[in-house]
């Protein structure tokens, strides 16, 4: 099955995943070793998801205001 998002720049790929692992490990959730999330528990995917959101939205505002 192939996810229906695709990123605005292919290279950011890369950067994603490891803030993907930097917030579960800071959260305390486990990312399946096997890249199999079907058994993830859904409040600990959102959790994830969540977090990457205010990470990437604090990113853009710096960048916006000219903080870097």
């Amino acid at each position: 099955m192939s996810s229906s998002n695709n990123l605005v720049v292919p290279q950011a790929t890369a950067a994603l995943d490891q803030m993907k692992f930097e917030v579960a490990q800071e959260l305390g959730i486990a990312i399946p070793q096997d890249g199999y999330y079907g058994n993830m528990a859904t409040k600990d995917a959102g959790s994830i998801g969540g977090s990457i959101t205010k990470r990437l939205v604090q990113i853009a505002e710096q960048s916006l205001a000219g903080h870097k």
